[in-house]
C-alpha cells in the first residue's frame, strides 16, 4: 500500500536524497522547505524518479505555528504515514560570540521544530486511529563537540533525547520514533557550507571514505519500513564507524617489540 511521506528540508542535501529514495518506491510525497524555487526543482526530480503524487509546502518551521500548519496542510490532502524531520542549520559561531538570538535560531529549527511536528502528527494519527513513523535526522555532533558548533551539537543531543522521550510515550499509541545520526556527509549546500579543510579534518573513519546523502537516505527508508517494526527510540549512527573512536591519533608508544608501558592509562 502506498504511503504518504513528509520530508522537511527536502530542497537540498540529505533531505533531497531521502525524498528521491521514497519517490523511487512510488510513495506519495509532501516536500517541505523554506525555498519555493528549490522545492519545485526537487519535486520535478521526484516525479522523474517514480512518484506520481508529489506536493510541496513552502514553510518556515522556525515559526511557532509552522510545524502545526505544515502537518495540517499535508494531512488535509491525505493522512500522513511517515514524517522525516531533516530540516536543520549548521552555523559556525565561536562560543564567546554566542547570544540569545544565535542560540535560539539553531535550537528552534533543529530541535523545537521536529518535536512540535511530531506532536502535531501524533495527535492527528491518534484521532484517526492510525499508525505512523517518525525519523529525525541527528548528527555525530550530538556526541562530540567541536569549535564553533556549541548550539548545533547541543541541538542534536537534545533531538536525540527528544527521540527517546517521544518514542516512550507514543509507542503504546502505534507511533514509532527513531533517528539517524550521519557522520560527515558530502553535500552541496548553500545553507550549511563547510570548507575543504574542515571536511578533511572531520571526515576520517574506519571505512575510509566520506559519506554520501544516499548512505543516510537508505537508513531512513529502512527505519521507516516494516522491516524495522520492532525498533523505536533508537539512534542509528551512519558514519563509516567514526563514532567507534578516534582515527587520527598515532600509537602512543613505538611499534617496536611486544612490550608496552605498564600502568599508564588515558
Amino acid at each position: 500500500m502506498r504511503r504518504h511521506i513528509i520530508v522537511t528540508g527536502a530542497a537540498s542535501g540529505i533531505g533531497r536524497q531521502i525524498a528521491l529514495r521514497f519517490a523511487g518506491l512510488g510513495e506519495r510525497l509532501t516536500l517541505v522547505d523554506i525555498s519555493a524555487e528549490a522545492l519545485a526543482d526537487v519535486a520535478a526530480a521526484c516525479t522523474q524518479a517514480g512518484s506520481d503524487d508529489v506536493g510541496t509546502i513552502t514553510a518556515d518551521l522556525r515559526l511557532a505555528d509552522g510545524p502545526q500548519a505544515m502537518i495540517d496542510e499535508a494531512w488535509g490532502s491525505d493522512p500522513v504515514d511517515v514524517l522525516v524531520n531533516s530540516a536543520g542549520v549548521y552555523p559556525a559561531t565561536p562560543f564567546l560570540d554566542l547570544n540569545a538570538d544565535t542560540w535560539d535560531a539553531v535550537a528552534t529549527l533543529n530541535t523545537r521544530a521536529p518535536v512540535l511536528a511530531t506532536v502535531a502528527l501524533a495527535n492527528r494519527v491518534i484521532d484517526a486511529g492510525r499508525t505512523a513513523n517518525v525519523v529525525n535526522i541527528s548528527s555525530g555532533a550530538a556526541l562530540r563537540a567541536r569549535p564553533g558548533a556549541a548550539p548545533y551539537s547541543t541541538s542534536k543531543a537534545a533531538l536525540e533525547m527528544a527521540t527517546r522521550a517521544s518514542a516512550l510515550e507514543l509507542g503504546p499509541l502505534g507511533i514509532r520514533v527513531n533517528a539517524v545520526a550521519p557522520g560527515f556527509v558530502t553535500v552541496d549546500s548553500t545553507a550549511n557550507p563547510v570548507t575543504e579543510d574542515y571536511a578533511a579534518a572531520v571526515s576520517g573513519n574506519p571505512l575510509g571514505r566520506r559519506g554520501e546523502p544516499d548512505d543516510i537516505a537508505r537508513a531512513v527508508l529502512w527505519l521507516a519500513s516494516d522491516e524495522a517494526e520492532w525498533i523505536t527510540g533508537e539512534v542509528l549512527r551512519v558514519d563509516g564507524g567514526s563514532s567507534a573512536g578516534a582515527m587520527n591519533l598515532p600509537l602512543h608508544w613505538p611499534a617496536q617489540g611486544t612490550d608496552s608501558p605498564k600502568g599508564q592509562h588515558d
